[in-house]
C-alpha cells in the first residue's frame, strides 16, 4: 500500500464523490486520506496547490481537479467504458460545472450571496435540469442503457441541489431526472463510496480505496 496513490477527499463533497466514482469504477487502488475542511492537515495543503478536494498524488503527478482524477483512474481501467460517451457528454459536464454549480450554491448557500435572489437563482438550476430531462428520452441513462463518464460527473451534483428541498424537487415536471437520481442513490457504487472513514492522521493505517469496491 505504500506506493499507492494518495488521494484527498472529504465525503460530502460532490466534488470528491465523482472521483471516487472513478476510482470505484476503474478498481484504482487508492490510499484515502479524508479530511476536515475545518482542519486541513499540513500534508494535504503542501499537496494541494488550490487546498480543495480532491487531491490524488501518483509519485511525481498531482491532480487537483476532480474531472482530471476521474479521466487519470479511467485511463488505466475503464471496464464499463465510462469514456466512451458521445461528444455531448462533454458540454453536459461544461454545463454542470460552470452555470448550474453556481446556481445551485447561490440556492443552497444563498446567505452568502446577498447581492443574489435565491429563488431566481432555484429557477435557473431547475432549467439547466428541464433541459436535462429531454436528454434521456426514455433510456435510464443520459446516453442509453448503461452510466458513462457525464452521469458520475453530474449526479453529484444533482443529488446536492436536490437535498437543498426534496419534496420541491420531487414535485418538480422532471420524471426522468428523480428516476435517475433514485437509481444512483438506491445503487451499489453510491452506497461504497459514501463508507465513512475517520479524518486522517499522521501515522495512521493506511485506508485502502478503489481496487476491492467494485
Amino acid at each position: 500500500m505504500d506506493q499507492a496513490p494518495i488521494f484527498w477527499t472529504f465525503r460530502r463533497c460532490p466534488y470528491a464523490m465523482r472521483a471516487r466514482l472513478a476510482l470505484v469504477s476503474a478498481g484504482v487502488e487508492v490510499e484515502l486520506r479524508e479530511i476536515l475542511l475545518r482542519d486541513k492537515p499540513e500534508a494535504f495543503l503542501a499537496t494541494s496547490a488550490s487546498a480543495t478536494v480532491p487531491a490524488l498524488k501518483a509519485g511525481e503527478t498531482v491532480l487537483d481537479e476532480s474531472l482530471e482524477i476521474m479521466i487519470w483512474a479511467l485511463k488505466q481501467s475503464d471496464p464499463d467504458a465510462l469514456l466512451d460517451m458521445p461528444e455531448a457528454g462533454w458540454a453536459l459536464i461544461t454545463a454542470n460545472d460552470g452555470p448550474f454549480k453556481a446556481a445551485l450554491d447561490h440556492t443552497k448557500y444563498a446567505s452568502r450571496y446577498p447581492d443574489k435572489d435565491a429563488s431566481e437563482e432555484r429557477e435557473t438550476a431547475a432549467g439547466y435540469l428541464r433541459a436535462l430531462e429531454a436528454q434521456f428520452s426514455g433510456n435510464p441513462w443520459l446516453f442509453g442503457v448503461r452510466p458513462t463518464l457525464a452521469d458520475y460527473a453530474l449526479l453529484p451534483f444533482v443529488r446536492q441541489f436536490a437535498n437543498i428541498d426534496r419534496t420541491w424537487f420531487n414535485a418538480q415536471d422532471w420524471p426522468q431526472v428523480r428516476r435517475w437520481l433514485d437509481r444512483f442513490l438506491e445503487g451499489q457504487v453510491f452506497a461504497k463510496i459514501m463508507d465513512k472513514y475517520p479524518p486522517w492522521a499522521e501515522g495512521d493505517v493506511p485506508v485502502r480505496f478503489g481496487a476491492d469496491a467494485r
